[in-house]
């Protein structure tokens, strides 16, 4: 047996990385949900204050990522591979990061009319940000159980799929209709963003359904 695997089995693992990893997970969730409103509303107003907690959020997912990496450098041993983790954290970060350029390219470009695929889109968005914080929350549990992390992970394949045939029927509308140039760009750049935001999440996903295969 290797020495690694006897410490493994022996030391403590520091739980804080669950418990960071679970305040990164609902900030995305905060952001989403935050996201969703921005497209539902009409009132100006309240799309610029949603851009602002979605905003907060994101300059919070920075601190908690950072937190992680400082723990990462600080602990003998965790829970999983420090390089799970590692791209774990950064992954999810990059999602909140994702939902905050959407949030701040409606606000900057301020669009005449919204599309009615990016309320999908961002309905979507949120349900596959939900089955990613599930997801995370279920890490814990891994070594019990992992049914409910496996049902989680599929989720979030299925909403990316549904989000890719939002986009590519919302794109394709877009460019048969007779909406002005500018305004055409203006959309078209705002659900891109919000394609990559669904891909983006996938990749979490992804990182998850590794760490599974690894350890459960």
């Amino acid at each position: 047996m290797k020495i690694n695997t006897i410490l493994s089995i022996f030391a403590p693992k520091d739980i804080q990385f669950y418990t960071l990893l679970n305040e990164i997970a609902e900030i995305a969730e905060n952001s989403a949900v935050s996201l969703e409103e921005l497209f539902e509303t009409t009132d100006n107003e309240r799309i610029v204050e949603l851009c602002h907690l979605i905003k907060t959020e994101e300059t919070k997912g920075d601190t908690v990522t950072r937190k992680i990496f400082k723990a990462l450098n600080e602990t003998f041993i965790t829970p999983f591979d420090r390089e799970d983790i590692s791209s774990l954290t950064d992954t999810m970060d990059t999602v909140i990061d994702t939902i905050n350029r959407v949030a701040q390219k409606v606000i900057l470009f301020s669009p005449e009319t919204l599309l009615p695929s990016t309320l999908e889109m961002a309905t979507v968005i949120k349900n596959e940000v939900v089955a990613m914080k599930k997801s995370v929350n279920e890490l814990s549990n891994l070594k019990k159980t992992d049914k409910l992390i496996r049902e989680y992970i599929r989720e979030i394949k299925h909403f990316e799929e549904e989000a890719d045939r939002i986009y590519e029927k919302g794109a394709s509308g877009l460019f048969r209709s007779d909406i002005r140039t500018i305004e055409l760009i203006k959309l078209k750049e705002i659900i891109q963003e919000m394609e990559m935001a669904a891909n983006r999440i996938n990749s979490v996903g992804k990182i998850l359904k590794t760490i599974v295969v690894k350890y459960a």
